[in-house]
């Protein structure tokens, strides 16, 4: 498999995780199908568009709206099978697609940015950062929902390690593209899983607090 070749699959298997995940979102809102397949394609290309229009090329679903038809055919599958899930259930399953989704967009937007020499080496790792977190935000926000990012929860935190362990690797290992990918991609969802399983959050002592600048001015 091409590099170009794993940035399709990727980008194929990232909007199939998005899309469903956006359909899990709004399923405690009891949204009709129309509007599941709506927030399905906004959340699935949302990233990846402004990653685009950043790079100043051609939007990646306009020239390929098979993106457009996975999006809708994952949307349509993710509202059957949410009917016959619980709340909770839907629920943890959207984050642990959500963690797929974001592996996969983070290390197909830094292979696209890396290849296209785009503000080396701090682009690929920003670029990476916003197509990854590009379209949950837009799904939280559109769906009502706290977004990921703003909770304590580790939510970017894995996604730039796994940038920066991409760049880093390929520099050393510049002919293993690939298996550097599937490791990177295979980092980011597993610290994104044990950050969901066992609740991992940034150290309050790294956070600001309410009651602390009041307690400063006493």
């Amino acid at each position: 498999m091409t590099v170009a070749e794993l940035q399709y699959a990727l980008g194929m298997a990232g909007t199939v995780a998005f899309a469903a995940t956006a359909v899990a979102a709004v399923a405690p809102k009891r949204i009709d199908l129309f509007g599941a397949l709506v927030m399905g394609v906004i959340t699935s290309i949302g990233g990846g568009t402004v990653r685009d229009l950043i790079l100043g090329v051609p939007v990646f679903w306009s020239e390929d709206l098979n993106y457009i038809w996975v999006a809708l055919a994952a949307s349509l599958l993710a509202f059957i099978a949410n009917k016959r899930m619980t709340g909770r259930q839907v629920y943890r399953a959207m984050l642990y697609l959500d963690a797929a989704g974001v592996a996969l967009f983070a290390i197909q937007a830094v292979e696209k940015t890396m290849d296209l020499s785009f503000a080396l080496p701090l682009g690929p790792i920003l670029l990476g950062i916003i197509t990854a977190i590009g379209g949950g935000l837009l799904r939280d926000v559109l769906a009502g929902n706290e977004t990921l990012l703003m909770r304590k929860e580790l939510y970017a935190v894995p996604v730039t390690l796994g940038c920066i362990t991409y760049i880093g690797l390929l520099a050393m290992f510049p002919g293993a593209a690939l298996t550097i990918g599937a490791v990177s991609m295979l980092l980011i969802f597993c610290l994104r899983s044990a950050a969901i399983y066992w609740h991992l959050s940034v150290p309050d002592s790294l956070l600001s607090r309410p009651g602390d600048s009041k307690e400063t001015e006493k």
